[in-house]
């Protein structure tokens, strides 16, 4: 187990115009599990493979137990990679996959095997240890790999988006998995995934990062509560969170054809901030359809039916309000009920509680109120 300490770490690539990681600043305390999470191209995979010494530090340093890892190969570092494509040997066995690392480090065979055997039973894997790959599932090789990190008893794991391949009911099942090992073994573990839903679920805190650069790192608690900008609070969420940039008027701010209220607490800050428009958000929950005549009317578009709840895909009729990307905005409101609506159908939106809209800076994004 181990401490590790992002210190404006920067990665940058031959010829690129931009850092792959620009002055990455993390704490990750010992037995922690962390996710980086972020779009294709957020430099997630780049600070881990930094981590684990597979990347050059250009700038800054990372300290693992308060050593500067700035020069160290990859194979001094005492870090175990788990990567997406199992990176398994096809004409090993699955016991020989896992011991191959000891052997190559001259671990006596009798430490070897009682190190597979334990790994083995941990993970579920006993009865496979005399089968190749190929004769195992996406989820057992999965399996393999993380019991070859395992053996190597590192300081910490780094795990590079290691559910890709796995199908999605497989992905939920072998998280859960990944989780509960890494809580039980106590190893520090940096995971990288592209999925939120994963790193809100696997994560003791969770760093969102985009174009290179730290957007907020917190509890997934508090990335969905508060997100710090409007990338965030897009990006945290499935369905995502509805932001559009709507002007403010008396008492709260006007979206499509009805005003939304806002607590005296909220527009003072906006007063405070001298703005005449401002992006709000409110997540899909917080809204509700009305057949009263209340809130802001929307055009039905869309209904998904999941059994348990619905959501409701909806858009402003012949408004010029967009979503941040300059699109026409649809509207996005969870419903507990099945068929709340139908296709086509006139209905409004209401806000459930308007102290629950999130408010963020109209140009830069960051987090003003709510």
């Amino acid at each position: 187990m181990a401490t590790i300490r992002y210190e404006a770490a920067s990665c940058a690539y031959p010829g690129a115009d931009a850092l792959a990681v620009d002055a990455l600043d993390l704490d990750i305390a010992d037995g922690e599990f962390i996710v980086l999470v972020g779009p294709s191209g957020s430099g997630k995979s780049t600070a881990l493979r930094m981590l684990a010494g597979l990347e050059e530090i250009d700038a800054g340093s990372i300290r693992i137990d308060g050593t500067d890892m700035v020069g160290v190969p990859s194979k001094d570092r005492d870090i175990a990679m788990v990567f997406q494509n199992y990176a398994l040997y096809p004409n090993k066995t699955v016991g020989e996959n896992m011991g191959f690392a000891l052997k190559m480090m001259k671990v006596p065979l009798a430490e070897r095997k009682k190190r597979v055997a334990d790994a083995a039973e941990l993970l579920g894997l006993t009865p496979y240890l005399d089968r190749k790959p190929a004769k195992l599932s996406g989820g057992q090789r999965q399996r393999v790999a993380m019991g070859r990190a395992i053996v190597r008893e590192p300081r910490v794991f780094c795990m590079d988006e290691p559910l890709s391949n796995l199908d999605a009911k497989l992905r939920v099942q072998t998280r859960t998995q990944i989780a509960a090992l890494q809580r039980r073994l106590g190893t520090t573990t940096v995971y990288v995934t592209h999925d939120q839903v994963e790193a809100m679920t696997m994560g003791d805190r969770v760093a969102v990062l985009r174009d290179g650069k730290l957007q907020q790192f917190s509890t997934p608690a508090e990335l969905y509560d508060r997100p710090a900008n409007a990338f965030v609070a897009g990006f945290i969420g499935s369905p995502s969170m509805n932001l559009c940039t709507v002007p403010i008027v008396a008492g709260g701010v006007r979206v499509a054809d009805a005003t939304v209220e806002l607590p005296r607490e909220q527009l003072a800050h906006l007063a405070a901030a001298g703005l005449d428009t401002v992006t709000i958000g409110i997540r899909p929950e917080q809204l509700e359809l009305r057949r009263d005549g209340t809130g802001f009317g929307v055009g039905v578009e869309l209904i998904e039916e999941l059994g348990s709840e619905s959501y409701i895909y909806a858009r402003v009729p012949g408004a010029l309000l967009t979503g941040l990307d300059g699109e026409p905005l649809t509207f996005v409101a969870r419903s507990a009920s099945r068929a709340p609506a139908e296709l086509g159908e006139a209905v409004t939106m209401r806000v459930h509680d308007t102290a629950s809209v999130h408010l963020f800076h109209p140009v830069h994004g960051t987090r003003i109120a709510g």
